[in-house]
């Protein structure tokens, strides 16, 4: 299995997962679970993993959850894999407390959300961010999800951004790959795709990599895809995208994307519950069913 070295143009290498928070029945996080995973995944072939993102549950996940999270992933895993941990709010002083306590336990970068519901000005994003970034010295991923966030981080704000030299990526969930394309141009930034539909689209145009879901049950096949990219084989990328594609196309907003990752997770094996926190509830029977019969027929499941 090959995996991306860490360069300025992968800083985070290539393939990374934003990993489910496994949880007990109780809803308590299950550490020992979420280092089993994570070394998993690595083995896989991932280069990294994504902590407390969305898919993490990280609106639901409180500090020393998060802080314990780290610590057992980075003691897991250690110099395998790059560990970015998700310390986006709308709050830019909880933000800066979850960067240094991030930063305190182990985490190798960032991933900073713009901020959430309150829809601040674009000068309000800008002063966030880098309040967080100055929190730490920890290279730092843009998380870019108007579909969450409510608001989109303007060109000029991505600009502005990538010149602090610890602003080193952005994961992109905008939906939008010109948009991308151009700004990769214009910033230099890393550019992950945040949006599993998109990876194949994004590589293609030259993103770094991505930060996928579908990975805790395809990692090999998405690893085959960057390289296969890498070698100018699209034949052979578009043939592994089209292996992922149905687990893909299964997700919708009745079984959102933390839910059915977990529920997948734990058909494979990797987890041994489904459980989330509200408000998301667990993946039904007949999802799981569902799923089940997708990752067998795609061959995640044998």
């Amino acid at each position: 299995m090959s995996y991306a070295p860490v360069t300025p143009q992968r800083p985070f290498g290539a393939v990374l997962t934003a990993m489910v928070t496994p949880m007990l029945p109780s809803g308590v996080v299950d550490l020992k679970s979420a280092r089993s995973l994570a070394a998993h995944l690595i083995d896989s072939g991932h280069d990294g993993v994504v902590l407390s993102g969305t898919t993490g549950e990280s609106p639901t996940t409180h500090s020393p959850d998060k802080v314990d999270l780290i610590r057992e992933v980075v003691d897991e895993v250690g110099d395998r894999a790059t560990v970015i941990a998700g310390t986006g709010s709308n709050d830019t002083a909880h933000t800066v407390r979850m960067a240094r306590d991030a930063q305190m336990a182990g985490a190798d970068g960032l991933l900073v959300v713009t901020p959430y519901y309150t829809k601040p000005s674009q000068e309000g994003v800008y002063q966030h961010v880098t309040s967080v970034v100055d929190a730490t010295d920890l290279p730092v991923m843009l998380y870019d999800i108007p579909g969450r966030s409510a608001m989109r981080l303007a060109l000029g704000t991505i600009e502005r951004l990538a010149q602090h030299e610890q602003v080193v990526a952005l994961k992109d969930a905008t939906g939008d790959v010109f948009h991308g394309i151009r700004m990769m141009q214009r910033t230099g930034l890393a550019w992950y795709s945040g949006d599993d539909p998109l990876n194949l689209a994004f590589l293609a145009h030259g993103a770094s990599g991505m930060v996928s879901v579908a990975g805790h049950a395809y990692a090999p096949e998405m690893r085959k895809m960057v390289d296969a990219v890498d070698r100018g084989d699209l034949a052979a990328a578009r043939e592994e995208f089209s292996a992922v594609a149905p687990f893909i196309e299964a997700i919708n907003p009745e079984l959102p994307w933390a839910v059915a990752a977990k529920a997948a997770a734990q058909l494979l094996g990797l987890i041994d519950n489904r459980t989330v926190r509200l408000p998301l509830v667990e993946a039904t029977e007949e999802q799981v069913q569902q799923l089940a019969g997708i990752l067998q027929a795609t061959g995640a499941l044998r």
